[in-house]
């Protein structure tokens, strides 16, 4: 059972306080990857595969990251990604050729994968059900937070600096969430449940088996708001470059976008945890969905911003929504393996959303490219609506009603034959 003593607030120094030192030092560390292979003399398709393999590093440690906090512990599992974070780090740091800073930027998203998972898999464990959303949306925003931040950061750090330094940043970032994690104590104790109850950790392969029809169903929807939320970062720049705006509008857009991002995660984790999961859920896909469909037919700089500010409106009340949705339907025996197979499907998605648009790209439409995306979102949104209410109780306050009435049914028939 989760401590009844656990509030948000008593969540900031031991999970939101080093997620947020953790995602500043990724978020300076991905803009600069690309400029550090190019400056290796790596070709600009080289530079942006460099880029892209710290997602890939990431999508490969997904399943092994579920089954590390299972077998170690959620604390021991962050703490071993925050030192082979380190390592790779400061081989990035070091490195002389694209080849190295290839396998440290690959590294490194492994060492991603570790840690937001078991942060998650601790957090599910130990949070009132009644505060679910709102701490998972929390722990979502402070993942935004610190990819809009991180960026200004480097920026500083790397003024009349060499582009490596930046792994210095991030290497510090790191070094500061283990202390937190080793002094700061967790809020509470996870229920004995997996290898403490005495129990060896289950297989991913039978988690997989067991869990088959969920995945196979509200894990497709997972796939297509991955693909969606991921896709609006690329789709942004690529028009605004269409319309021929310079690179400094576009970065003004973006990053007005991102605060957007970063100022709804609150209320949405409130409504979630108060109306239930799909009157979030729904409506961040849908407003994705039609936004990104209207940004091919913006033409100036007035309208392609609005549209921005609304995917990031639509992003941002989304926050925590995948994790939020994971907890519920996690199994307690195997939770940390199926959060680890739930964030595949999530980062698959993520991962092959862009390549769609970026396909349409090469093949000389952009626009029908990002139109294809925007239609993906409405679909999002409907097998969110079709699927969300079958495998959780928390999709609305009616589905919720209905599971409580089922329950005690249950339990006064099954008292009726004691």
């Amino acid at each position: 059972m989760s401590a009844p003593s656990v509030s948000l607030r008593s969540l900031i120094p031991a999970v939101f306080l080093p997620t947020l030192v953790f995602e500043i030092g990724v978020g300076a560390l991905a803009p600069v990857l690309a400029l550090n292979a190019r400056a290796l003399g790596a070709s600009v398709g080289t530079a942006g595969l460099v880029l892209a393999l710290l997602g890939v590093g990431q999508i490969l440690a997904d399943v092994p990251a579920g089954a590390l906090a299972a077998r170690v512990g959620d604390r021991k599992a962050m703490l071993i990604a925050a030192g082979i974070a380190a390592v790779t780090l400061a081989a990035g740091a070091l490195s002389r050729s694209v080849w190295q800073v290839a396998l440290a930027a690959t590294a490194t998203g492994a060492t991603n994968a570790v840690f937001n998972l078991a942060r998650q898999a601790h957090l599910t464990e130990v949070i009132p059900v009644e505060l679910r959303a709102r701490a998972l949306s929390t722990l979502g925003g402070m993942v935004r937070v610190g990819a809009f931040i991180g960026p200004f950061i480097g920026a500083a750090v790397l003024t009349a600096r060499p582009v490596r330094d930046v792994y210095w940043l991030a290497l510090l970032c790191t070094a500061v969430t283990a202390v937190v994690l080793l002094v700061v104590p967790d809020v509470a104790e996870p229920a004995p449940t997996g290898p403490a109850a005495g129990s060896a950790p289950l297989p991913v392969r039978s988690v997989v088996r067991a869990h088959r029809k969920v995945f196979l169903t509200l894990g497709v929807a997972v796939v297509l708001v991955g693909s969606v939320r991921a896709t609006r970062q690329t789709v942004l720049p690529l028009w605004a470059e269409h319309l021929g705006q310079s690179a400094s509008s576009t970065s003004v857009i973006f990053g007005i976008a991102g605060l957007v991002d970063t100022l709804t995660f609150y209320p949405s984790g409130k409504i979630m945890d108060r109306a239930g999961r799909l009157w979030i859920a729904v409506p961040s896909m849908l407003v994705l969905g039609l936004t990104q469909a209207a940004l091919p037919l913006t033409h100036g700089l007035v309208a392609l911003t609005v549209v921005a500010m609304l995917m990031g409106f639509g992003n941002g009340i989304g926050s925590g929504i995948l994790m939020t949705l994971g907890a519920d339907v996690a199994p307690p025996r195997s939770r940390s393996q199926f959060l680890g197979i739930w964030r595949l499907c999530a980062d698959s998605g993520s991962a092959g959303g862009p390549l769609i648009v970026s396909a349409a790209a090469s093949l000389g439409s952009l626009a029908v490219g990002i139109a294809t995306m925007g239609g993906v979102g409405v679909l999002a949104a409907a097998a969110l609506l079709r699927w969300v209410p079958r495998y959780s109780p928390f999709a609305t306050t009616g589905t919720r009603t209905a599971r409580t009435v089922s329950e005690r049914t249950t339990a006064v028939s099954e008292g009726a034959k004691t």
